[in-house]
């Protein structure tokens, strides 16, 4: 069994080299795992070859093959393709990641783990990962998503504008699932709304009386507000990529 960073270090792994073909270097899974240093990078890696989900080929720059996923996972292994080959979309959440043809309509039910039918999620507007853009717009369209991506309360779809959140496997053109809260804790990723104007979807850092909101891309500074100026608007569960 794996620890909650050891899942989601494979799973990283495993959906940048599906999607590229190359394997994230150490910067992007220190950042994506939020961890402080390499060195936990590298023990998650160790710990992965241990059990056999993963395998380090010598002599080679991000040489980091995947070698299976967890039993949980009905996904089979198989060569990158490209994205014009692929056609398919891509949902990331808190419990893996599902795949489905985007040549086809979304089944109502089997969309998710455990063939739990689809929830629709009404898409409200477009999110900035970069300069902030007004979002929280009239109702667009639903998305549909699977129904163990949705926990208590109510949420939104926003789709993604922007770079800012690339480290955080957040592209331009992603639909984000958004859980409402008017709180998060430091560390977590939310849409933001400041001086109740423009939103934005960055990660939140407390910082004493101030709010950072720290983006995903060091060709983008982070933001130092006074906590007055910063609501929450609800905080990130999960994601759909489209091919």
């Amino acid at each position: 069994m794996l620890t909650r960073k050891q899942y989601e270090l494979l799973m990283f792994i495993h959906e940048r080299v599906r999607e590229t073909g190359i394997p994230p270097s150490f910067d992007e899974m220190k950042e994506a795992l939020d961890l402080k240093s390499k060195s936990g990078i590298h023990r998650l890696i160790t710990a992965l070859e241990e059990r056999g989900f993963l395998r380090r080929m010598e002599k080679r720059a991000r040489a980091l093959e995947v070698l299976k996923l967890p039993d949980n996972m009905a996904e089979t292994l198989r060569p990158a393709t490209t994205r014009s080959q692929a056609q398919r979309a891509t949902i990331r959440h808190g419990r893996g990641e599902t795949r489905i043809d985007s040549r086809t309509p979304a089944p109502r039910r089997g969309y998710g783990d455990g063939g739990e039918a689809a929830v629709n999620v009404p898409l409200v507007g477009r999110i900035a990962a970069g300069t902030p853009i007004e979002a929280l717009q009239n109702k667009v369209s639903d998305v549909p998503v699977p129904g163990g991506m949705i926990g208590r309360g109510n949420h939104y779809a926003l789709e993604v504008t922007g770079d800012s959140m690339i480290n955080a496997g957040i592209l331009d053109g992603d639909t984000v699932i958004i859980q409402e809260s008017d709180s998060a804790n430091t560390g977590e990723i939310v849409v933001a709304l400041v001086d109740n104007e423009e939103a934005t979807l960055k990660r939140l850092r407390r910082r004493g009386d101030s709010i950072a909101l720290e983006a995903a891309n060091p060709a983008y500074e982070t933001r130092l507000y006074g906590s007055d100026r910063v609501k929450v608007q609800g905080k990130l569960v999960g994601l759909i990529r489209r091919y």
